[in-house]
């Protein structure tokens, strides 16, 4: 059987890869980096199904096979930053949901915060939003998993911190923990539509902290 030139690393691209990841740490995530952020600002005009490595490749003024010494497909270099990014939204959930602040307070910063990552990683957080990734060639199987248990960490906090309102009192029981939780998320999520942080007359900070108020303010216990 004919080796994968692009996955063998005993090929000629696998060892120009090898080399590229011999450069000094600083100097190849760097590159990564660099690599990175052209790809968003391509996924972001073209949809990742319409992007390439090529377009990504355009947009830094590089040859297209340099790309390919740091980064094997536009997947693998979408999937590695909304991952990391994902997982520090969850990993924030996770402490607001576990911290001593009264529920409205946690649920105000949990809203905030969130559209809060969404400006400071625009747009990648919204290309996730926009794109359909439902279905996923069978080499992306695990990263879909992994990215709708970050995604339910993050709505159980939502819903947690809105029962914990509702059993000390503290927020108003107006209908299903789990109906409230998913319509705060939709609306900071709709933001996707019109939301952009370089000709934005608000911050993402100010809109999270607008929206925080009109949700939890017809919660709130008088």
């Amino acid at each position: 059987m004919k080796a994968d030139p692009d996955t063998n690393e005993t090929s000629g691209l696998g060892r120009r890869r090898g080399n590229a990841r011999e450069e000094s740490s600083a100097t190849y995530q760097r590159r990564r980096r660099e690599i990175a952020e052209a790809a968003v600002r391509v996924f972001d005009r073209l949809g990742l199904q319409g992007a390439s490595i090529s377009a990504v490749a355009a947009e830094l003024g590089i040859n297209r096979a340099s790309i390919y010494y740091y980064i094997s497909s536009k997947e693998e270099l979408f999937d590695e930053v909304l991952r990391a990014v994902a997982e520090r939204n969850r990993i924030m959930a996770a402490e607001i949901a576990a911290s001593d602040l009264p529920p409205p307070d946690k649920l105000r910063k949990l809203i905030v915060e969130i559209m809060v990552s969404y400006g400071e990683h625009y747009p990648l957080l919204y290309i996730y939003i926009r794109e359909n990734l439902s279905q996923v060639s069978d080499r992306r199987t695990g990263w879909s998993k992994d990215m709708r248990d970050i995604n339910r960490t993050i709505e159980n906090a939502f819903i947690h911190i809105i029962e914990q309102g509702y059993a000390d009192g503290s927020l108003r029981d107006i209908g299903p923990p789990k109906v409230i939780a998913f319509g705060m998320l939709g609306v900071v999520g709709w933001t996707h539509r019109w939301f952009r942080p370089a000709t934005a007359e608000h911050s993402a900070r100010e809109i999270g902290e607008t929206y925080a108020e009109m949700m939890i303010s017809g919660m709130r216990a008088n």
